[in-house]
């Protein structure tokens, strides 16, 4: 046999074991991608699984001493605005007996009963200047303050303006105890000053459900 024969079987063998062996990798390499998209759904799904099992076994605890404490700061800063109320009603209305009747006394119905109207006439002539408009207990400047104090003491937080109203009623409604019996025209007029300045806070804040409080209670 000659030599180019020889080349030319070498060449064909060389040629067919070539075309054949990267068929045969080819059919390999179809399964081990399908069998390994196979595994990898098999995986997620058991993942996925594992994990909503895990969320729908999450218990939360309520944390008791922190919803406890946060109750009592409420309450404690709806009791300081009750008294602050009360405290700044009495000013003004204790203003108010002195310019008018000429004394502050707490107990006005016994005052007037006496007939001891005398005052010196600078102390008269202040506290007259104290409840007229722009005046320190005028219904503007009281109403501002007792308002700035229920801003101040929730931080401005609309969820507890409802509770602050409430305490501004009680305080008025305490004030009212102390003073014997309805307070003076300058006092209603202040507490309708505040019901109104709670509603526009109200309206600020966007809150829904909002019922104003119209009558002195």
């Amino acid at each position: 046999m000659s030599v180019e024969s020889i080349n030319s079987i070498s060449s064909l063998n060389q040629s067919a074991y070539q075309t054949k062996a990267p068929s045969g990798k080819k059919e390999e390499a179809s399964k081990e991608v399908k069998s390994s998209s196979e595994n990898s759904g098999v995986v997620y799904e058991k993942s996925d699984d594992t994990q909503t099992s895990q969320t729908a076994k999450k218990t939360y605890t309520q944390n008791t001493a922190l919803v406890e404490q946060l109750k009592a700061d409420q309450e404690a800063q709806k009791q300081n605005l009750i008294n602050i109320v009360n405290k700044m009603m009495n000013k003004q209305t204790g203003a108010y007996a002195t310019s008018v009747f000429g004394s502050d006394s707490d107990d006005i119905w016994k005052f007037l009963a006496s007939g001891d109207y005398t005052v010196d006439a600078e102390t008269k002539a202040q506290a007259q200047a104290d409840i007229a408009e722009g005046g320190y207990w005028s219904v503007g400047e009281t109403s501002k303050r007792i308002l700035d104090f229920a801003t101040a003491l929730t931080g401005g937080d609309p969820d507890k303006l409802e509770s602050m109203r409430d305490a501004f009623l009680k305080g008025y409604k305490q004030a009212e105890e102390t003073w014997g019996g309805e307070l003076p025209e300058i006092s209603k007029q202040t507490y309708d000053a505040v019901l109104k300045g709670f509603d526009d806070l109200a309206s600020e804040y966007g809150l829904e459900n909002w019922s104003s409080v119209s009558e002195n209670t």
